[in-house]
């Protein structure tokens, strides 16, 4: 994949939806937050498909089985069927798949999730290590218990291997940030003594194989909220990638995102996928994306934020307006600017997020 602070913008102005063929879809903070849709969101999504623009959404959730999730999207006004869902479970099934003959007994840590998708792959989900599995396959559910995660410690120590849904270390709760899968993971590598030896969720790779490989696809674009794990995952498996700004992912963490985190796109909602794709380039000392250039002056506390229309970026400053889309290319060239100089003086970012604030501050990205 092409460095995301250099992504090329398609030379014919089409839409995202038309210049990617598949979106493969992160769920929480994308398309709803909790029970409640994202504003505007299946609106956009009916829109790309009617570019012809497929969709899988992927989830590093190993809980709920596919037809669950596709329940949740109905009632929120999504079509859906269970093949556009993939799971970490489904990711890792597919894995223990290559791995083991079919009928192979697979000792479950997690739940449904786990266990349909074994069943799926033609593989015998088991829950004593005395029933001598030929894998361990462990994935979030509120029902484990402390019996599960002591027969994977039991099996682990008998040698077989040990496959992972995903290693979030939290996830969220109507309460606030509960423990994920990854802190479960962790009471069992303190026992065993060893890492597990594949993780398929996000943010590696696997998933998004297994989602690209759903549809066939030739050109997929990652769509996310997050960094660490949507857009992370997007650089993983060698594709481009999306961030939209209705999740978790603010000023703060973009501007300040390592290389493997940074996204191809910017967008403040899943309606870019339905605008060109602003890709930001450098010209002149100034980066541009779509729109808008922006140029940093000066190192540290003193650095100075020229912002100012791509067309004649010498010709003033750039008003602050009410375009989220605007605000959004605002905020990626002014990160792509930060991302050009190596290693960046945490005064030069804190600077650029000042200035930012006011363009960001209006849509809720001034976190």
């Amino acid at each position: 994949m092409s460095d995301a602070s250099a992504a090329l913008t398609p030379q014919d102005g089409s839409p995202l939806a038309t210049a990617y063929d598949v979106a493969l879809l992160d769920l929480d903070g994308v398309v709803y937050s909790g029970d409640e849709a994202v504003p505007g969101a299946a609106e956009a999504l009916a829109g790309a498909r009617a570019l012809g623009m497929e969709r899988v959404f992927v989830t590093n959730n190993a809980s709920r089985t596919p037809a669950v999730v596709v329940d949740h999207l109905v009632s929120l006004g999504v079509p859906a069927e269970p093949s556009d869902v993939v799971t970490s479970a489904q990711a890792a099934a597919g894995r223990l798949a290559q791995l083991l003959p079919e009928g192979a007994r697979v000792l479950v840590v997690g739940g449904e999730g786990l266990l349909v998708a074994l069943r799926e792959r033609g593989l015998h989900p088991v829950s004593s290590a005395d029933d001598q599995p030929a894998a361990v396959v462990q994935g979030f559910s509120p029902t484990t218990t402390w019996q599960m995660l002591m027969e994977a410690c039991v099996s682990l120590r008998a040698g077989v291997p040990w496959v992972v849904t995903n290693s979030d270390a939290t996830l969220p709760t109507p309460r606030g940030e509960g423990p994920g899968n990854g802190a479960l993971v962790d009471v069992v590598r303190g026992v065993v003594g060893h890492d597990p030896d594949e993780v398929t969720g996000k943010p590696r790779a696997p998933i998004m194989d297994e989602a690209r490989r759903r549809r066939q696809s030739q050109r997929p674009l990652v769509v996310g909220d997050r960094l660490d794990t949507d857009i992370e995952a997007a650089h993983a498996a060698g594709m481009e990638s999306l961030l939209v700004l209705t999740g978790v992912t603010g000023l703060t963490a973009l501007l300040s995102s390592a290389p493997h985190q940074r996204p191809t796109f910017v967008a403040p909602d899943l309606s870019g996928l339905l605008r060109p794709g602003r890709g930001t380039q450098p010209e002149d000392g100034w980066w541009h994306c779509g729109e808008v250039a922006v140029r940093l002056r000066g190192h540290g506390a003193t650095t100075e934020v020229d912002i100012a229309s791509a067309g004649d970026p010498r010709g003033g400053a750039l008003p602050v307006g009410d375009d989220p889309h605007i605000a959004a290319h605002v905020v990626h060239a002014a990160a792509a600017a930060c991302w050009a100089r190596s290693g960046a003086e945490p005064e030069t970012t804190a600077v650029v997020h000042g200035v930012l604030a006011s363009w960001a501050a209006p849509f809720g990205w001034d976190r």
